[in-house]
């Protein structure tokens, strides 16, 4: 089975299960396959679970899903050290973020300090504990979700941890005749307990590779960097996007051109992928706050006076 193959029965796995969000599937695959992280910011009861579940059984990996609340503590998520009596020694014993797909859920319920225990695990793959410095496995991705309606008892994700998601989306609701189709797909039992896996660990990494060959042509990497630098220079924007937006919106757009079946970045990839890689990452201005201006205004300004290449 060829690259494609396996890419579009991965595709069909989760359209199964989570009907009618074709963009999103899209959008989980391409931070997936690029090493990066995902943040799901929707209501309840849409499929985030489900999706982040789906995608695990799909590609046989581990998965693990925590709850956090404000009183969740960072060794919760990242394990602890344990006295033995037998062996008079301290034994780690890793937490959930020791897994291949770790679903962070509700992540602005819990305190600042505890949303910083996955800083690192989402920068530099690894997680330090009592001193020492553990890795993490070769795949390893955050689904993290919000609730963007209910702010009572919230924390607000903090720049440099908005920073470390490739990308933040929503599933929305479904239309009707795809919410007609799941009240059928469960008439006798749920599809996600059906699934099977369509790819192996070696399989998978194996496409990894293969999207860090995609050509980004020099035109096509000169226009992403001076749309992520016209983010840092509109007057109503207060925080503009980081260099590690660039390189995030180049390995996304590199994702993107493999899930398409194509050896090359194209510029409409870069114009097409910018909202929701680099949204998230922007800070408006206290006049622009106050004036009601949306982030995604002033991106889609910024976006068209940006020439594209030819």
């Amino acid at each position: 089975m060829g690259v494609q193959e396996k890419i579009a029965a991965l595709r069909r796995n989760l359209n199964r299960v989570i009907c009618g969000k074709t963009e999103t599937v899209e959008y989980l695959l391409m931070t997936l396959v690029s090493g990066g992280h995902l943040l799901l910011d929707d209501v309840p009861g849409v499929g985030k679970t489900t999706l982040a579940k789906a995608l695990a059984k799909s590609l046989a990996l581990d998965f693990r899903r925590v709850q956090f609340t404000p009183d969740l503590l960072p060794s919760d998520i990242l394990g602890t050290s344990v006295y033995d009596q037998r062996t008079a020694k301290f034994t780690f014993r890793p937490g959930p973020i020791f897994t291949n797909v770790l679903l962070a859920d509700e992540i602005n319920r819990a305190s600042p300090r505890t949303q910083s225990a996955l800083l690192e695990s989402m920068c530099e793959h690894q997680v330090t504990c009592d001193g020492t410095s553990r890795p993490l496995p070769p795949v390893f991705l955050v689904i993290a979700t919000e609730n963007p309606i209910e702010f009572q008892g919230t924390y607000p994700l903090p720049e440099a941890q908005l920073d470390r998601f490739m990308m933040r989306v929503n599933l929305g609701y479904p239309d009707e005749a795809s919410e007609l189709q799941l009240l059928l797909d469960r008439e006798e039992h749920d599809p996600l307990t059906d699934l099977q896996p369509v790819l192996g660990m070696q399989e998978f990494l194996e496409i990894r590779r293969m999207m860090r060959s995609i050509k980004l042509e020099q035109s096509v990497r000169g226009y992403l960097v001076k749309l992520v630098r016209a983010t840092r220079e509109d007057e109503r924007i207060a925080l503009g996007c980081s260099p590690r937006a660039v390189l995030q919106l180049a390995d996304c757009a590199r994702a993107a051109a493999l899930l398409d079946d194509r050896d090359f970045v194209m510029p409409d990839d870069i114009r097409a992928l910018a909202p929701v890689v680099l949204g998230h990452r922007i800070t408006l201005s206290g006049e622009s706050r106050y004036a009601g201006t949306p982030v995604s205004e002033v991106l889609t300004d910024v976006i068209r006076r940006i020439r594209m290449p030819e």
